[in-house]
């Protein structure tokens, strides 16, 4: 009891603290880019929350696989090494005693994966899809960085904003430069409101402001009061660059669509993905056997050793699976010889090297061992 206990909890904060590593860097690494677009311009700052949560959406299920297999790895590892496993085996702790609590600890961590994996990663990435689509629509007002200026696709008219307020119905501060017909004109004005009238146009209401207008080769401009005016804005956004969770549509595509599709021209790809899907809980099973074994440690090769040989497994295992995801995806080979070989591979070494340990034998065969000496 107070051998599950204590490996529980271990196992938890462990994973806890590697999930929010993990994600911090792939927020962190996300939002430099984000919010450099957003600087420009390209997306509304209004929206950037929104795309970093699509994006981790989207890495969220691969994320797991990775803090369940290194929360399992490195606190077996610290175990080994400070001895405390050599006392529970000691103790009587047998092989099935040390799988049961890992197994219960990581089985809910696994249905999340196939979860997120088959509905909400897909989900999110079909909302991120139709959020993309609704920003091309806004208009150029919208893209504009609260304290900078921001030229108009035409060309024609710059416009400057300090704040949005209102979720950016009502604008404060504003100056928008125009140049029409020969005639530089400049509207400054304190307040304002966005309003679309029946024709679906998007104007802005400027109140209490003054326009200046003249010529360029003049010194001559003429200054009017008004209590309102309104602009025309122009529907702007910039092509968006993948800033969404993700620019495939493909992904987008509900599991039961993948599922039930009947189109020859689309089946391969489906399937593909459909597969892809499938692969990460599946992988994530693979890890946990393979991170138990792989948790030992030999003080001949040093303490950091079966972690850098355990990660050197997991980014082949998931590179194998890319590449499978795209030959089949491609049609160059069939589903059959594509994802279940990688996954039965990766099965049996696991399942081998939980036979050797036990055994409380080496991870690699005494003959093998020799040889290298030998070398």
């Amino acid at each position: 009891m107070l051998f599950k206990s204590s490996l529980t909890r271990e196992l938890f904060f462990t994973a806890l603290s590697t999930i929010l590593i993990l994600s911090g860097i792939v927020v962190a690494q996300r939002a430099v880019y984000i919010f450099r677009l957003a600087a420009k311009g390209i997306i509304p700052n209004d929206t950037v929350d929104t795309i970093l949560v699509f994006n981790l959406l989207k890495h969220l299920p691969l994320l797991l696989s990775l803090t369940i297999f290194l929360a399992i790895l490195l606190t077996l590892s610290r175990w080994y090494r400070d001895s405390e496993m050599i006392v529970w085996f000691s103790a009587g702790l047998s092989l099935h005693n040390l799988l049961k609590p890992i197994l219960i600890f990581s089985l809910p961590i696994i249905i999340l994966i196939a979860s997120l994996s088959l509905y909400i990663s897909p989900w999110a990435v079909q909302k991120s899809e139709e959020f993309k689509n609704g920003l091309k629509n806004r208009d150029e007002l919208a893209t504009i960085a609260p304290g900078s200026f921001k030229e108009s696709k035409s060309n024609n008219r710059i416009f400057y904003v300090e704040g949005f307020s209102d979720l950016g119905s009502s604008v404060s501060n504003i100056f928008v430069q125009s140049m029409q017909n020969g005639k530089l004109g400049v509207i400054v004005s304190n307040k304002g409101k966005r309003i679309i009238n029946k024709n679906g146009e998007n104007y802005i209401v400027m109140k209490d402001g003054k326009r200046y207008e003249g010529h360029v080769d003049s010194n001559k401009f003429s200054t009017t009061k008004f209590s309102e005016y309104g602009i025309l804005v122009e529907k702007d956004v910039p092509k968006l660059i993948a800033v969404g969770a993700s620019a495939g549509v493909l992904e987008a595509k509900s599991t039961m669509e993948l599922l039930l599709t009947q189109n020859k021209d689309t089946r391969n790809p489906y399937i593909a993905e459909l597969m892809w899907r499938l692969s990460l809980p599946i992988s994530a099973a693979m890890l946990i056997l393979l991170s138990i074994s792989l948790s030992f440690i030999n003080p001949r090769t040093g303490r950091s050793m079966n972690i850098m040989i355990a990660l050197l497994l997991f980014v082949i295992y998931n590179n194998l699976l890319g590449v499978s995801h795209s030959l089949v995806s491609t049609g160059a080979i069939s589903i059959w010889f594509g994802f279940w070989p990688i996954h039965l591979t990766v099965a049996l070494l696991g399942i081998y090297l939980l036979y050797r340990r036990s055994l409380h034998l080496p991870l690699f065969p005494q003959k093998i061992r020799k040889k290298r000496k030998d070398k």
